[in-house]
């Protein structure tokens, strides 16, 4: 930092910082905003916001972006002993949010929600430099905004939502998704998809994963399945799950039927299929529907039904096919998946809804608006949005 401190502030590069911590429904997003604002502006710096708590610790660093942790900051739905501990949890986040502010120099703030996206616009909204605030752009990547980004909402600058009807009174952009899943170019990288993970090159090929947890349903289903799927003349890619296992017995002479632990190539493993059976959370949806694959959501039966919620824009648009848990069995995979991946046409259907609703350019939509803020902070034209949830007495609430 010695460096920095002998330039200007209008000479240094600008600061940008992404709040997405937790869960990869939150992480994913906040690190392809982070990604697009670096082809954006080159010599930005990106610093991600994080708790120990969360998968950035171990995603953030592979991504190369310096990551500061802060303490987390739970926000219990229901009353009790631990919502009583909010207040106090809350201001000491926000205290640990505005040193990381200062000691990058932040030029801006964008919140994915989680536990680090509140104490981060709160933090922003108060942090005073030149006695103006920090901007704030909050994204909401699910079907129903969570709470963090709700009050978030009522003081940033820019809200931009994955879907319409989240809750907020939002710009709809899509989620953003990584660079090299938003020009992915199926079609060039077949081929070589399938040669990389062992797959017939000319069989029909359905792609398989659920994630650690949500897989199993999902395993059982397609791998009890295997004898139909290899009889039909159908290779299959399936990711099993670090922490499960599967068995599949395919026939002889049957297109290979491939298991994986983790897929650590989904560029790839995207190129290689025909169709996907997947579960539908917010980022699984975001970055199918970018490649244009037809796909079978199977939503989580547990929640608020986010995950159905999720799916129902790229159904609706005949992209997909929404099949619920407890219908997702050997019969139906043994019936269905042979009929839908011999039938072209129909896939070819699916294939350009999907592309429909699908969203390419949202990291770059959401990394543009953040650096615009930034440089109209820097250049002491932004003066700050104050209203809602963090206005003080006295306060001006203009834009």
């Amino acid at each position: 930092m010695s460096s920095e401190r002998g330039r200007s502030r209008s000479d240094r590069p600008l600061s940008v910082v992404v709040a997405g911590g937790g869960t990869a429904g939150h992480i994913e997003p906040a690190l392809a905003v982070a990604d697009a604002v670096t082809r954006l502006d080159p010599d930005a710096r990106v610093t991600a916001l994080g708790t120990t708590r969360g998968l950035e610790t171990d995603l953030v660093p592979e991504r190369g972006y310096p990551l500061e942790l802060i303490p987390p900051v739970p926000l219990p739905r229901k009353p009790g002993l631990e919502l009583a501990k909010t207040p106090a949890r809350l201001l000491h986040a926000v205290s640990a949010t505005r040193s990381v502010l200062s000691s990058v120099g932040a030029d801006v703030v964008i919140g994915f929600g989680g536990y680090v996206s509140l104490p981060a616009y709160v933090a922003a909204q108060t942090h005073l430099r030149g006695r103006r605030r920090l901007p704030i752009v909050i994204h909401e990547a699910n079907a129903s905004a969570g709470i963090a980004n709700k009050v978030g909402a009522r003081v940033a600058d820019r809200v931009m939502a994955a879907v319409a009807g989240s809750g907020l009174d939002a710009e709809v952009v899509g989620i953003p998704v990584r660079g090299v899943i938003a020009e992915l170019d199926r079609d060039a990288l077949r081929a070589k998809a399938r040669h990389y993970f062992g797959l017939d090159e000319e069989a029909p090929t359905l792609l398989v994963f659920g994630g650690s947890q949500g897989a199993r349903r999902l395993n059982d289903a397609v791998a009890g399945a295997a004898g139909a799927l290899g009889a039909a003349g159908i290779g299959v890619l399936h990711a099993y799950g670090p922490k499960n296992s599967i068995d599949p017995r395919s026939p002889e002479g049957a297109p290979p039927y491939r298991g994986v632990g983790y897929l650590k190539r989904m560029d790839l493993a995207y190129a290689a299929a025909d169709l996907v059976i997947c579960r539908s959370g917010a980022m699984t949806v975001a970055e199918v529907s970018a490649t244009g694959l037809p796909a079978v959501y199977v939503p989580l039966p547990h929640g608020n039904g986010e995950q159905r919620l999720n799916a129902l824009p790229v159904v609706e648009a005949g992209g997909g096919l929404l099949v619920d848990d407890a219908d997702l069995t050997v019969d139906w995979v043994s019936r269905e998946v042979p009929a839908l991946l011999g039938d072209p046409d129909r896939l070819a259907a699916m294939s350009a809804a999907a592309t429909g609703t699908g969203h390419r350019d949202a990291a770059a939509t959401v990394a543009r608006a953040a650096l615009d803020l930034a440089a109209e902070f820097r250049a002491g034209a932004h003066r700050g949005r104050l209203r809602g949830a963090f206005r003080s007495p006295g306060s001006d609430a203009r834009r």
